[in-house]
């Protein structure tokens, strides 16, 4: 089950789900936030929705969506995708795991339309604001 979802979320992204019969509210919580009834509202908030980083970078388009079966998808249009595992340690706090290390993060704010987490790296704190993707979204042009 892990690997359809994080399948079809991927698809999702890719743009090519116009191909299949699906809701089209993405609020129709019937399939979206199946699992997810005993779940704190923070996680409930943020979790099966496809946020794009903001902010200037020279590496647009980094994406997350954190599953609700625990599975964080990780993408850009300039990096292979990565699926880690994710899960809640706080109402508020987030860790994955990246290459055998855990990255912890708090929910600094989450709304319909956004989401901010401040990611603890080492001694480091980075903050880091997501917008909820529009769809259909596709990868900036890169330059060359």
């Amino acid at each position: 089950m892990t690997t359809r979802t994080a399948l079809f979320a991927l698809l999702a992204v890719w743009g090519v789900t116009a191909c299949f019969d699906l809701p089209a509210v993405a609020e129709d919580s019937s399939i979206e936030r199946a699992g997810d009834e005993g779940a704190s509202p923070a996680k409930r908030s943020f979790t099966n929705r496809v946020w794009v980083k903001q902010g200037e970078s020279e590496l647009p388009g980094v994406i997350r969506i954190f599953l609700s079966d625990g599975t964080l998808v990780q993408d850009s249009c300039w990096e292979t995708h990565r699926l880690s595992p994710w899960k809640m340690t706080s109402e508020t706090s987030v860790t994955w795991n990246e290459d055998g290390m855990d990255i912890a993060a708090d929910i600094v704010s989450v709304s319909a339309d956004t989401l901010v987490l401040s990611i603890r790296l080492g001694n480091d704190t980075v903050e880091e604001r997501y917008a909820a993707a529009p769809a259909p979204y596709a990868c900036p042009d890169m330059p060359k």
